[in-house]
């Protein structure tokens, strides 16, 4: 098995004197199907198509981009397993220390918004050359969003860029539909009629798509920097248009030009993920690095066995950018990738799972009520009657893998949803007593009901029930085993009342996160919207929504109430909440 070359010596030895595809991005390349640019490297590679990918360049010299000469076709330019400015900054707008998607985790290797630079830097190395862009970035940033970094309201990227076209979603279908009519019409201008696709259009073309039934033109750029009411009803509409079978095209003004958005993709079958995640990954980095590259070692010996997410959580862009349906891998081919990984020595399988470990192969019974349906969550506000929550295909598979020969232990990192698990006490004693490394994640978010609806989460009763199973399955197998839980500080909707009351909560419980998510409103989320707006875009009410520095810290040091450097700040929050009857409750050990 060979790399995607990514230097010109590799490509002179293919025998190539040009490439049709040059794909862009600001991580190291990974052979790895949990990396994208691989995955939408291989399936490109496996159609024939002569590419090479252009990984962490100068953004400031143009060299950089004409490094494999003028490609036949286009540019296609992903912001790589992140969206740049996630990766790059901190929710305190801080750089991070690390970037682990670089070698040994050096930082400086990507620029601010990259789509946007390196689109720009592409057509000044070679303007006639199509430039399309992809990726989490692509997806999320595709209509007018809230930009946290600048505090203010961005254009759709299409049109912040002098990219032609976007593909948003997990685009393995749509870029080869791409790549085959620009071989055969060589226009890019022409193509617009693939779903999973943005493209944009002149002021001169905007009254045809007008009165069309199957078109919705959403408020204006200009529009919504001057009304965040707007914002929130087109937070909604865009949300409301994420079934592929059932969504309208959306189009969007900005000035004297527009952005077009095709439906969604359709998902892919089982046949159709099968054969994407057999194509011949190397499975390792490639050898032009010296440096271990962080992300990787964490995932190597991880195996993806569905896509989607229909949890429809209102801080997560999964279901956004991988669909709401569950696209699984089948049992053969799962085991087929195992017994590769393990053929040399034996492994630890260190995840099995996808976007929720537990939802593989669970579904509408009747598909005809998921094609119409518009809801972003089939659990919330409790879980949908029409899903057939058979976990009968995940349990037997985790069992026959426990058998492969050379694997020594499979554990579930991948974030598992408790109130799907509550259906099974069958997969909760699976996990407890086969599954776990002494500790397993789960994602509670919050404690308070309110707040929890917001997020759509279930209540926090849920997380105690299913850790009662869980420890007492624990305990079945004489295994000391314990629950790691991950909760969100300073939410949208979370006044400092309700942060005291969750502290309350934790302590009374014995729970102590060590890890917090403080909240980032992260391009084209949900959340996003109702932190920017301060409206719920669910029903229009106003949303109180803490974004003070000051105010935050409270929030984070009342969820660590266990930290003795954070008694000052709880007893502060106490004070300004006219709550001191509390403070011997925190500061008594």
């Amino acid at each position: 098995m060979s790399f995607i070359p990514i230097t010109m010596e590799e490509i002179k030895r293919k025998g190539w004197d040009s490439v049709d595809v040059v794909l862009i991005t600001p991580d190291a390349y990974v052979d790895h199907p949990s990396f994208a640019m691989a995955v939408i490297g291989r399936v490109i590679e496996e159609e024939g198509f002569k590419l090479a990918i252009l990984s962490q360049p100068d953004w400031k010299d143009i060299k950089e981009f004409r490094k494999f000469g003028k490609p036949n076709l286009c540019y296609a330019i992903s912001s790589g397993n992140m969206d740049s400015m996630i990766n790059k900054y901190t929710h305190n707008k801080k750089i991070r220390s690390e970037d682990d998607y670089s070698p040994g985790g050096k930082t400086g290797k990507r620029p601010d918004r990259a789509l946007i630079v390196y689109a720009n830097m592409a057509k000044m190395a070679y303007p006639d050359v199509p430039v399309i862009l992809g990726g989490i970035e692509a997806t999320m940033r595709k209509f007018v969003h809230y930009d946290y970094w600048s505090d203010t309201l961005r254009k759709p990227i299409l049109l912040d860029s002098k990219a032609d076209l976007l593909v948003y979603g997990m685009g393995e279908k749509t870029v080869i539909q791409i790549l085959k009519r620009l071989k055969e019409e060589k226009d890019i201008k022409k193509i617009r009629d693939i779903r999973g696709t943005v493209y944009k259009i002149g002021l001169s073309e905007i009254e045809t798509f007008k009165n069309k039934p199957e078109y919705i033109i959403l408020p204006s750029y200009e529009e919504l920097i001057k009304d965040k009411i707007k914002f929130a009803q087109m937070t909604k509409i865009i949300y409301d248009n994420l079934n592929p079978y059932y969504s309208k095209k959306l189009i969007q003004l900005s000035d004297t030009r527009a952005v077009v958005s095709n439906e969604p993709q359709f998902p892919l079958t089982t046949a159709e993920m099968d054969r994407i995640y057999e194509l011949p990954f190397t499975y390792k980095p490639h050898p032009y690095y010296k440096e271990k590259i962080p992300a990787y070692e964490t995932v190597k010996n991880s195996i993806v066995i569905h896509r989607g997410c229909f949890g429809g959580c209102s801080f997560c862009s999964l279901a956004y950018h991988q669909g709401k349906f569950i696209q699984s891998r089948s049992r053969d081919s799962i085991i087929k990738e195992i017994k590769k990984l393990s053929e040399k020595e034996k492994i630890v399988i260190t995840d099995i799972g996808g976007p929720s470990a537990n939802m593989y192969m669970i579904k509408g019974k009747n598909a005809q009520i998921c094609k119409k349906c518009v809801k972003n969550s089939c659990l919330y506000p409790r879980i949908c009657s029409n899903l057939n929550m058979d976990f009968s295909y995940l349990i037997n598979l985790m069992k026959e893998i426990r058998n492969i020969d050379n694997v020594k232990k499979i554990f579930v990192a991948s974030g598992i949803r408790m109130d799907m698990a509550l259906e099974s006490d069958e997969y909760i004693k699976e996990i407890a007593m086969h599954h776990t490394s002494g500790q397993l994640k789960v994602a509670p978010e919050h404690t308070q009901k309110k707040i929890l609806d917001l997020m759509k989460k279930p209540e926090i009763n849920i997380f105690l029930e299913f850790e009662n199973k869980f420890k007492k399955y624990s305990k079945k197998m004489g295994k000391e085993q314990y629950l790691v839980t991950y909760f969100i500080s300073a939410y949208p909707g979370t006044t400092l009342d309700d942060a005291i009351d969750m502290a309350v909560f934790l302590k009374k419980h014995n729970l102590k996160p060590l890890q917090i998510n403080d909240f980032l409103p992260a391009p084209g989320e949900y959340a996003t919207a109702i932190y920017y707006s301060e409206i719920n875009p669910e029903n229009m009410e106003k949303v109180y929504v803490p974004k003070k520095d000051s105010e935050r810290k409270l929030h984070r040091a009342l969820i660590q109430y266990f930290k003795r450097e954070n008694i000052p700040l709880i007893i502060k929050a106490l004070k300004l909440t006219k709550r001191t009857n509390l403070i011997p409750f925190f500061v008594k050990s």
